[in-house]
């Protein structure tokens, strides 16, 4: 029988319920919408549900079928019936794709409460901890996954690859023989004196001065040094934590009892007692970065004005002083000074611990003794910028901080080794970061200055260069520096002329200090929990429109002084 058209029907047009319920539509059945139950499930023994169902484009797209009422049926269309073009179908050819950047598993920078609330304090919270990668990338313990002898634990430190092994065996120390924690000496050398040292020629003081003089060592020094190669290890392998706190409490416990037997006299002239300090000072650092590291510094300071009284009253100032002693004056003068740029106080060691015009680069420092200096004569300037009462002060002020500008801008850092050209690099670095943090701690210079915006470029274009080639070490303090001087309205420090690409401030240095965790004894999550506090603080006070009073301080003084107490930046 022929179908009625629509004029020949009797009665309304049966049309489908929206509030039908869920069955009856999977069904195509008309829904009598009767509640609780509706009459088709009722007699079925369905379950009767009205719930919203969600559905998807893209699912709908990847099966082939029509999303809503997007290509129906339409009476109104063309003669040949034929369906309309999804959205999809018309704007194939104008769409647009924009590039996504990579989004690093370091790059995120939280808040929470606790950034408001206390301002001025700075934890090292869990996400600092992972984005500073205390893990490989794969979830495997690199330090544990694989044997200790001849191997690099980190991939991503291809710059201290190839170093000369300072020692292949540990039979010349009968000492370790029957410990059951002699590889973690063997880890020492292997993996974290080359971490101490930007040359890529020579081997570390760390080995070259220790080394030897651990073949008549004391078992209170071997606890030290396997500590921090336990505490150090223990970024990689988690279980190494447990051991290197109960190595560590051995080490505490042996100086402690030497220092009350012998006094503190006694104790300062022998070199060990020194070399432990520098050890377990180590161990804090790379730690918890706090206020317990200050205490070895602190003491050793004690004992080497003692040591150096005695050497006057035995008028002993003009004999040669012994290797192991002065790397150990050196490491705890370079650490004062280092740390005190960022937070200002008073510094405990002067420039007396090495010639202030010496200009061969160090080892240990990677740089040179004048440029140390003349970071030692900054801070303290800097602190007397305040109480400038009278004309004559200010001029002499002025004088001064000019006449270390000059020596800064005309200093020449030689190095023994032509060839190595990370060690050079490295001290370039610092003495454009002494440059920048002279403009801002004497001058009051901020990220808005074009001279600062000009100093922080080129500190992170040889960042930039330096994490290419692989060359982490020594870089801790001209990152910092640069960093907590970036403009939060203009983080775009330059384009790559290759292909225009802009790199921007804060995931470069984001990266340099992931990059920077696997390859360096500095406590890096610390020193990115600053940073990170320093951005957030301008960027608050940038929306609210407050700037800062440079009558009272400057811009290093009110932001990153503040939260910077207790840093190792060496």
């Amino acid at each position: 029988m022929p179908r009625k058209k629509a004029a020949d029907r009797v009665g309304p047009v049966k049309t489908r319920s929206r509030s039908g319920c869920k069955e009856c539509r999977t069904s195509r059945v008309r829904c009598d919408t009767q509640k609780p139950v509706c009459s088709r499930c009722r007699e079925k023994g369905l379950a009767c549900s009205t719930q919203l169902v969600l559905k998807w484009e893209s699912e709908f797209v990847s099966r082939g079928l029509a999303f809503g009422r997007a290509g129906v049926w339409s009476k109104a269309s063309s003669a040949a019936g034929a369906r309309t073009k999804s959205p999809d179908s018309l704007f194939l050819d104008d769409r647009e794709w924009c590039p996504l950047p990579t989004v690093e598993y370091w790059g995120f920078v939280n808040s929470g409460v606790s950034s408001f609330e206390r301002p001025d304090q700075v934890n090292v919270a869990c996400d600092e901890l992972n984005a500073v990668v205390l893990r490989g990338r794969d979830g495997v313990d690199h330090g544990s996954a694989r044997g200790l002898h001849g191997i690099n634990l980190v991939g991503s430190t291809s710059g201290l690859q190839g170093l000369p092994d300072p020692m292949a065996s540990l039979s010349m120390f009968p000492q370790l023989a029957g410990r059951s924690q002699g590889h973690l000496f063997d880890y020492y050398l292997q993996q974290v004196c080359p971490r101490t040292t930007a040359s890529s020629k020579l081997s570390s003081p760390f080995a070259s001065i220790i080394l030897p003089f651990c073949l008549s060592a004391s078992p209170t020094l071997f606890n030290a040094i396997q500590a921090l190669g336990a505490c150090h290890w223990s970024r990689f392998d988690s279980t190494y934590s447990v051991v290197g706190l109960r190595l560590k409490s051995e080490a505490l416990r042996g100086l402690s009892t030497r220092l009350a037997t012998e006094g503190s006299m006694r104790c300062s002239a022998d070199p060990e007692v020194l070399v432990i300090m520098m050890m377990l000072c180590l161990y804090e650092i790379v730690d918890n970065c706090d206020q317990r590291w200050t205490v070895h510094l602190k003491g050793a300071k004690d004992l080497i004005r003692l040591r150096r009284q005695q050497q006057t009253a035995l008028s002993e100032t003009n004999g040669a002083q012994d290797p192991v002693s002065g790397f150990a004056e050196l490491f705890f003068a370079f650490q004062d000074v280092m740390g005190r740029t960022a937070c200002g106080e008073e510094v405990l060691f002067g420039s007396d611990y090495w010639h202030e015009h010496e200009r061969t680069i160090d080892l240990w420092m990677g740089c040179s003794p004048e440029l140390a200096s003349i970071l030692s004569s900054i801070t303290e300037l800097s602190r007397t910028r305040r109480q400038l009462t009278s004309f004559s002060a200010r001029s002499t002020f002025s004088h001064r901080a000019a006449s270390l500008g000059h020596q800064l801008e005309t200093l020449v850092q030689e190095i023994d080794d032509p060839e190595d050209t990370m060690l050079h690099s490295a001290a370039e670095l610092k003495r454009l970061a002494a440059m920048l943090y002279l403009h801002c701690a004497l001058y009051g210079a901020s990220p808005t200055s074009p001279l600062v915006a000009s100093y922080v470029r080129n500190i992170l274009r040889l960042v930039s260069d330096l994490l290419d080639s692989g060359c982490l070490v020594s870089m801790t303090w001209p990152v910092f520096v640069a960093a907590v001087e970036l403009n939060p309205l203009h983080d775009e420090v330059w384009s790559d002329s290759a292909d225009g690409t802009a790199v921007y401030g804060r995931p470069l240095v984001l990266r340099a200090l992931a990059a920077m965790a696997e390859s360096s004894v500095s406590n890096i999550a610390r020193t990115r929990a600053v940073i990170v506090k320093v951005w957030q603080a301008r960027d608050a006070d940038m929306l609210i429109r407050s700037p800062v009073d440079t009558s009272d301080c400057n811009d290093w003084e009110w932001y990153i002084a503040p939260v910077s107490s207790a840093m190792s930046l060496a």
